[in-house]
Formats: structure tokens, C-alpha cells, sequence
């Protein structure tokens, strides 16, 4: 790459050729007020006029965002004209902005009062007539509020780059312009796969997830028995909520918070993950021997699962009938549990700690109830979870390292813990589909071709005892889309497939902690370019040092086939196990 010289307040700087002056400015060590977000690479194409600076030889001052440098560029970023000018344009957003803060969940993450309190802005220097307000509480995994809405377009762009869609856009013109799905639906009417991906690139509070800690609040103070159960992901990112570096697992301490929060058990989904896989594998191998439907896909993700709904209801017999692994989980402790433990199971409330906001649809769904009881009750994020430890007075760096409860259930072996990465589905399947098809362990345990993050798109040829297997890895539904065609088109190759919602699998789900270098001060100079990778090894690490490492070896998952469901893929396991999709309407579909 060839470099440029630059001058920024004076100072000679040597930077890459086709950088923006934002983009030089950060490599050099200053900070240039923005909402842009560097995060995913989505921008709001200088909009705002926050990031204003002044460049020798220009006409006015520039949009630091959308500028290039060039070789001899002369930058002044703390001139009273630059200054001045960056407050005016943040107090004009603050203008048409709702100021109740202190009822903002996104208090304390929130970008706008950032730059606000970097800026100097003042909130009350414009008055006037506020925009009229649109809110959408109907979905039940997303929250959008018009009325903390600054039109930046991060939203919209990241809905595009990440899955090929376009559901939400700009409505009306002028100063009634705003964000929505089109035609101001909800996002309950629209084909939003509810992945939150829009949620976690939104600087302000306008798109959130639906909470549903007061769920969770009246099932305690009913004096139900409260079972939570977290996902893998979850420890590998919520130590960020409180000042961790990303990539930091404290899973004792998670464990810890939610005891002291009320819960009567604390299950890891890990053993659900494990049980997916058994019968996972199983089905893949039937389909393989009887020629069954192929390539299988699988159905852990319900973002993607929703996506295949709206956009390929004729490809719906690819997807594995198995549900995702809490919502096996769940129906395991509303039935096995609850008779061992002699609990009606109407009196068990399940809490599921995801990293994912798309869970909430999820547990909604009439295939995921068995004799009208919901396997699972309540969903809340990996922030929901932070927000009531937080609430609840419990200074997280000081609790200590406590176990996962493990009565009946709650073993869980190393395959179950990579689940909530980009692969980790389809390495741990073939650990154990490996061992059924040759009735020995694969040597190494691991299935390196399948890991990575790059591209959101991956492919591999496994040899099992002389039986190939060709399998594919997406990420994000526009990698997917490219697999779905072929298929649709007759040309796949492929016997098996993973398909994840969001780009890099769970660890980087719409539920998760921001990740925000202002707010993260303590982190590497690269965090935005590594955190998927940071947290991503943190579950390879817990992987590595479990002693038991694939599914068909935990004792506990063996024990729960002999005594309550027998065999993989057998009628009670498919009774309480499996699930049915089917295909649902979009936006060309509904009538106006």
C-alpha cells in the first residue's frame, strides 16, 4: 500500500494512501468526534456533521468520514471554526433527540451523549417542533423508537452487509423522515429474521432488544421454580459488562451472579448442546444411509431459521429436524426434570440466557411447546443479564468462582462449548458423527478445516475411514444465500451444512455486549478487528481443556437416553426433541 504525507495540527504523519481523513487521524493518535461505526465497517456517509474538521485549501470545513487524504493534506481538528461547528451539529441532534435518559436502556452505551460530552454540546440551545414518533413494541425480539432515532443509517447498511437484506429503509422526506421496515410496519410484519445485528450498530437507543427481565422479575415473586440456563457465548463476552478484557471467560462468576439473583438452579446449555449433536449426527447419518434429503442443514440458529422460512420455504426439508439446544434443554427440565424432581411442569419457569436476540422469537413458536407448555419462558440477553446483576447491587469482580449446578442433568464435554462459534456446530456433529459411522474416535479429536471467520463463507472434504464427506460453513445470511441457491439450482455438492444468523456464529450475536473502543479503553489498538477472534478463543480454550470432548461420550446424556428418551431420533426424542418449520410471508407477499 502505498503512503501519503500528511500534516495533522502541524505534525508530519506518514499513512496509508485511500484512508479517510477519520481513519488517518485514529492511526495517529487522535480522536476525532464521530458516529460512524468502525465496528462493522458501516457508515453514515457524513450525515451527522459531528466529524468536521478543516483542511487547508478547502472550500468550508470537510466531513472528516468521507474525505480522503491526500499527499500534502493540511488537517486542523482543534480550530474554534471545527470546534464550534461540531457542537452546533451534535446539538442539533439533540434537538429532535428524546432526552430521558436515566430510562434509556442504552444509558452509559449510548454514542450520541459520548459525543456530546466530548463535543461540549448543550441540549437545550434549539427548541421547536419534535418529529412525530414511531414505536414499534410488537415483536417479541426487538424494540425500535423513532423518538432516540438520529437517521445515521448504520442500520440499514448493516442489515444489507451482513445478510443481503433490505428490511429496514427510510420512510417519508424532510423532517418527517425516519427509520422502519417499509411502509412503517412492525417488525413482526416484515421478513426480519430478528437476529439484532441492527441492535447492536445502533449508537443510540432507537433499536433495542424487547427485555423481558420483568418476566423473569413476577416469575420470582410468584415463587416459581426459576431455572436459568446460559449459552456458551455468554462467558466468553459478559466479563466486557464489567470491565474484562474481550476474550476474558468468567464463567464462575457468571454462575455466581445468578445464584444470588434468585434462581433455584443454573444449568449450563452446554448439556443441550450435547444432546443437539446426538441426535444432529444421528439424523445426518440416517440421511446419508437411506438417501434421505441432503444436504442437511442444521436448525440451531432461529435467525437463520427464519430467514429459510420467508426466502426458501421450498428448501425447508434440508434443515434438521432437531430444535436448538436450549430449547431441547428445556423441554428435558419440563419433563425428565421436573418428574424426578416432583415439580408440575406448569410450576417450572425456564430462563435462557442467549447471546441471541432472535431466541426470543423463537421460544414463541407453537412447534416449540409440547401439550401447549412452552419448553422455554423467557429469554433474556447476555446485556439483560449484566443489566440485573448491575440492578441487583452484586459486584461481579468480587464473587467467587462457583460450579454449574449438574443433578441429572448439566455435564457437558468440549464439542457442546464450540457451539457458539462459526463451525463449532459442524466440528462438534462430525466428532461424533465420525465415531458412528467408523465406531472410533477421529484422530486428531479436532476438525481444524472447518474453523475461521474469514469471508463468512467456508468449505471442506472430510475423510471418515474412506466414507468422504463434503460440508459447507456460512455465517451471515448473504454467505448463506450462496449456498442456498446452489442447492435450490441442483448444483450443491454438499452433504452437510452450518448456517449461522450472525457473522462469526454467537459470539458476535445481536445480544452481546458493544463493542466501542471509546468505551473500552483498556483494550488493543485492533479490538475492532479481533473481539470475534478474542471471544471465539476463548470457548476453543474451554474446548481443549475439557477431559470428556465429544457429544456420544457424556455420561449424562448416555444416562438420559437408557432411563427416560431411548434411542437417538426415537419416537419419545423426536416427541420432545424435533420440531416443524414452515414457510411464512414477506414483504411481496403481504397485501396493502
Amino acid at each position: 500500500m502505498a503512503l501519503v504525507n500528511i500534516k495533522i495540527e502541524g505534525v508530519r504523519h506518514q499513512v496509508e494512501e485511500g484512508l479517510t481523513i477519520l481513519e488517518a487521524a485514529r492511526k495517529c493518535g487522535y480522536e476525532i468526534p464521530s458516529l460512524c461505526d468502525f465496528n462493522h465497517g458501516e457508515c453514515n456517509r457524513g450525515s451527522c456533521r459531528v466529524c468536521l474538521v478543516e483542511v487547508k485549501g478547502a472550500r468550508g470545513l470537510v466531513a472528516s468520514c468521507v474525505y480522503p487524504v491526500n499527499d500534502g493534506m493540511e488537517i486542523t481538528i482543534s480550530s474554534p471554526a471545527a470546534t464550534a461547528a461540531r457542537r452546533m451539529s451534535v446539538e442539533l441532534l439533540l434537538s429532535d433527540h428524546n432526552q430521558f435518559c436515566q430510562q434509556c436502556d442504552k444509558n452509559g452505551k449510548c454514542e450520541l451523549l459520548h459525543v456530546a460530552n466530548v463535543t461540549g454540546a448543550r441540549a437545550d440551545v434549539f427548541g421547536g417542533v419534535h418529529s412525530e414518533v414511531h414505536l414499534d413494541k410488537v415483536a417479541p425480539s426487538l424494540v425500535r423508537d423513532t423518538s432516540k432515532c438520529i437517521l445515521c443509517g448504520r442500520c440499514i447498511e448493516r442489515c444489507k452487509n451482513a445478510h443481503g437484506l433490505g428490511i429496514l429503509g427510510y420512510e417519508g422526506r424532510g423532517f418527517e423522515t425516519f427509520v422502519s421496515p417499509a411502509g412503517d410496519r412492525s417488525f413482526t410484519d416484515s421478513p426480519c429474521i430478528q437476529c439484532g445485528q441492527c441492535v447492536n450498530v445502533c449508537p443510540t437507543g432507537a433499536l433495542m432488544e424487547h427485555s423481558e427481565i420483568d418476566k423473569v422479575d413476577k416469575a420470582l415473586a410468584e415463587g416459581k421454580v426459576v431455572i436459568a440456563q446460559a449459552a456458551p457465548a455468554v462467558r466468553a463476552a459478559i466479563g466486557e459488562e464489567f470491565g474484562y478484557k474481550i476474550g476474558t471467560p468468567t464463567t464462575g462468576k457468571m454462575i455466581a451472579a445468578m445464584r444470588r439473583l434468585g434462581f433455584s438452579r443454573v444449568y449450563d446449555v452446554n448439556f443441550g448442546a450435547d444432546l443437539t449433536i446426538m441426535e444432529e449426527a444421528t439424523e445426518l447419518i440416517g440421511r446419508l444411509k437411506n438417501d434421505g434429503v441432503l444436504p442437511m442443514i442444521t436448525s440451531c440458529s432461529p435467525g437463520w431459521v427464519n430467514y429459510a422460512e420467508y426466502n426458501y420455504s421450498d428448501l425447508l426439508d434440508h434443515l434438521s429436524s432437531c430444535k436448538s439446544p436450549h430449547q431441547m434443554q428445556g423441554a428435558i427440565i419440563k419433563s425428565y426434570w421436573a418428574k424426578e424432581h416432583d415439580v408440575a411442569p406448569e410450576d417450572v419457569f425456564v430462563v435462557s440466557v442467549m447471546p441471541c436476540t432472535a431466541k426470543k422469537f423463537e421460544k414463541e413458536r407453537e412447534q416449540l411447546k409440547v401439550n401447549g407448555i412452552p419448553d422455554v419462558d423467557a429469554v433474556i440477553t447476555t446485556r439483560e443479564l449484566a443489566r440485573m446483576i448491575k440492578r441487583g447491587g452484586i459486584i461481579y469482580n468480587m464473587l467467587p468462582d462457583e460450579e454449574w449446578d449438574r443433578d441429572i442433568m448439566g455435564q457437558y464435554t468440549g464439542a457442546a462449548v464450540i457451539f457458539g462459534v462459526t463451525g463449532g456446530v459442524m466440528e462438534a456433529a462430525l466428532r461424533t458423527a465420525y465415531y458412528k459411522l467408523s465406531g472410533k474416535e477421529a484422530e486428531p479429536i479436532e476438525f481444524t478445516e472447518v474453523r475461521g471467520h474469514d469471508g463468512g463463507l467456508r468449505e471442506a472434504e472430510v475423510d471418515i475411514e474412506g466414507t468422504k464427506v463434503w460440508v459447507a460453513i456460512a455465517s451471515g445470511m448473504k454467505a448463506a444465500k450462496v449456498l442456498l441457491d446452489e442447492i435450490r439450482e441442483g448444483k450443491s455438492k454438499y452433504q452437510f451444512i452450518e448456517i449461522m444468523g450472525c457473522p462469526g456464529g454467537c459470539i458476535n450475536g445481536g445480544g452481546q455486549p458493544y463493542v466501542r473502543e471509546f468505551f473500552l479503553p483498556d483494550e488493543d489498538d485492533d479490538i475492532l478487528d479481533t473481539y470475534k477472534e478474542k471471544r471465539a478463543q476463548a470457548l476453543y480454550s474451554e474446548d481443549e481443556k475439557q477431559t470428556i470432548r465429544q457429544s456420544h461420550n457424556n455420561p449424562q446424556i448416555l444416562d438420559l437416553y437408557e432411563k427416560f428418551l431411548g434411542e437417538p431420533n426415537g419416537h419419545k426424542a423426536h416427541e420432545l426433541l424435533h420440531t416443524t418449520y414452515e414457510g411464512r410471508v414477506g414483504f411481496n407477499d403481504i397485501e396493502e
